[in-house]
């Protein structure tokens, strides 16, 4: 491994581990209820690794963002980091619907298909009140307006603030919660959710496409929109939405701490607090305790982050996104849990090898050329005899 993968494994360790808990929930569930009814009663195993998945996020973005440096080039490579298995898996979710062996949610039929295709493909649709056609893609949602407001705290130059900004949006969680239990933006809403994914979809392209203070305009704007969604338009309510976005902000702030930017002492303040506001905010106690479970298990990983991983273990982080992503295709079409995970981790290499790798390597590509467009070439100053 490169060193900076190296460096990097306990992440993909993390993932490794999260990708297959959320796989195992579900498919428990399909294959055995029964003795998954006990374990979900105390621990909800899924939530436990979509927190997980929230925390490494919420770590990993803005270390991404600041790296490159450059907005578009952020743009660009989470484009083409999620986009090409998006299509590829709601493409074969709808081949397989029509053979009759997925079940898409039955409220799709209902909804113009313009606006389920639009909420679907910006990965909006859990905020925008739109059913997903692949039900597992209600966490990417929360991921947009987090990379949303990460943009736009990045455009003025405040995205150091990860520890407070954690701390009011959970603080914030709380009487929003009692206030707003459900969804504004709900199943009938339908142009406002339009105009809101139109919205998104044009302070990207601004972003990645203009200069100077038209790029910062639209990146802020950008963040509100984000932060909007997480409190008008969450299914779990105000509250809960809140909290993931916080957990977010909070995983940013172990970032900066390690870094060395932001004393450990508000690193741990804001985790704490976020993780007390989601406790009070929670609606069934098996949320809570994934909440607490899952922020103790990345504080272990974090602290052993320096050890030597499997790499095995780092290969499941790699293939995680097709694991996560892909699992709810076969639930109906493989017949027990054993050969569900065996057919799962060949389906997820394979798409990570065909699909996932090519794409994030054009993203490279194009950002390379993009950064070499945009340097102007230094003009020669014209030959005069002496």
């Amino acid at each position: 491994m490169a060193s900076n993968r190296s460096r990097l494994a306990w992440l993909d360790a993390l993932r490794g581990i999260a990708a297959p808990a959320v796989a195992l929930h579900h498919s428990a569930w399909t294959f055995v209820p029964a003795v998954w009814g006990e374990v979900d009663r105390r621990v909800d195993v899924g939530t436990w690794g979509v927190f997980v998945f929230f925390l490494v996020s919420g770590y990993i973005i803005p270390a991404s963002l600041e790296r490159r440096g450059d907005l578009r080039a952020f743009w660009t490579g989470r484009a083409f980091r999620l986009l090409p298995l998006l299509l590829a898996a709601l493409a074969l979710a709808l081949l397989l619907a029509y053979a009759g062996v997925f079940a898409t949610s039955p409220e799709l039929g209902s909804r113009p298909p313009s606006l389920v295709a639009l909420a679907n493909l910006t990965m909006l649709q859990e905020l925008l009140g739109v059913p997903s056609v692949i039900n597992v893609m209600w966490t990417l949602s929360y991921e947009m307006a987090f990379y949303l407001m990460t943009a736009g705290l990045f455009a003025v130059g405040q995205a150091h603030r990860s520890a407070p900004i954690a701390v009011v949006l959970a603080v914030a969680a709380v009487p929003l919660g009692l206030l707003m239990p459900y969804a504004t933006i709900n199943g009938g809403a339908d142009l406002v959710a339009t105009l809101m994914g139109v919205a998104v979809i044009l302070v990207i392209v601004v972003t990645v496409t203009a200069g100077g203070r038209l790029r910062t305009a639209a990146a802020v704007i950008g963040g509100v929109l984000g932060l909007t969604l997480v409190i008008l338009g969450s299914r779990i309510g105000a509250g809960q939405g809140l909290v993931i976005a916080a957990t977010m902000f909070a995983g940013t702030a172990v970032y900066r701490a390690e870094q060395g930017t932001l004393r450990r002492v508000w690193a741990a303040a804001a985790l704490l607090t976020v993780l007390a506001c989601g406790v009070l905010v929670a609606r069934e106690p098996a949320w809570a305790a994934a909440l607490l479970l899952a922020a103790g298990f990345f504080a272990l990983a974090f602290t052993l982050r320096r050890r030597w991983f499997p790499r095995w273990l780092a290969h499941l982080g790699v293939i995680s996104f097709s694991l996560y992503l892909l699992h709810p295709l076969l639930l109906r079409v493989v017949p027990n849990l054993p050969v569900f995970f065996l057919v799962l981790l060949l389906l997820g290499h394979v798409a990570y090898r065909l699909v996932e790798a090519p794409g994030q390597r054009l993203g490279r590509r194009l950002n390379a050329y993009l950064r070499r467009s945009s340097v102007q070439p230094t003009p020669r100053r014209p030959f005069t005899a002496s």
